[in-house]
């Protein structure tokens, strides 16, 4: 069941390769463990998708994809991961890497905290390094927490899997009058 829920809404290896922007990967991009659907290359990308997600840097796919291909885990689920954050996204989960960030450094957030593209332009001397280590924490956290949760989902699949087999073979043998499935 993962390996098909996955194969459906993940972009094909053309679609990824043909992309502008990262057709500068060239023949990395060709390596098939890229392109791989099992549980280590699955829950890998989840982390690093998720992880790039909560960067707040512009070229959050680049990296994505680089990481990816250093890592050799399945480049379009992190390619597709990184999209969480989004236009409409982007402001509670920055908001929120910055509130932890503050927390962690134990410097009170900023009363007047907006979120406009002006007011953190001109505040980014005060905020940035809340935002930073906010956004890291939060990055592995969550990662963590994908990465974990795919190969717990997978290896329960597995498991079930392997059970409603043994259950049918099990009938088999005392039905023996039943045609193979």
């Amino acid at each position: 069941m993962p390996r098909k829920f996955f194969r459906r809404y993940a972009p094909s290896h053309q679609q990824v390769r043909n992309h502008p922007r990262l057709r500068m990967f060239g023949a990395l991009l060709c390596d098939p463990n890229l392109w791989h659907l099992n549980r280590r290359s699955v829950s890998g990308a989840f982390f690093v998708g998720l992880f790039w997600a909560f960067i707040p840097i512009p070229v959050q796919m680049l990296a994505s994809v680089g990481s990816a291909i250093l890592l050799r885990v399945n480049l379009p689920i992190s390619l597709v991961l990184v999209w969480i954050t989004n236009p409409i996204t982007i402001p509670p989960i920055f908001y929120i890497n910055y509130l932890v960030g503050s927390w962690l450094l134990q410097t009170p957030p900023v009363p007047d905290f907006e979120l406009t593209m002006s007011w953190i332009a001109q505040s980014m001397a005060i905020i940035w390094q809340p935002l930073i280590a906010g956004s890291l924490v939060m990055g592995l956290l969550v990662g963590g927490i994908g990465f974990t949760s795919v190969r717990l989902i997978w290896r329960l699949h597995l498991v079930n899997y392997l059970k409603r087999r043994a259950e049918r073979r099990r009938m088999r043998k005392r039905l023996p009058d039943l045609p193979p499935s």
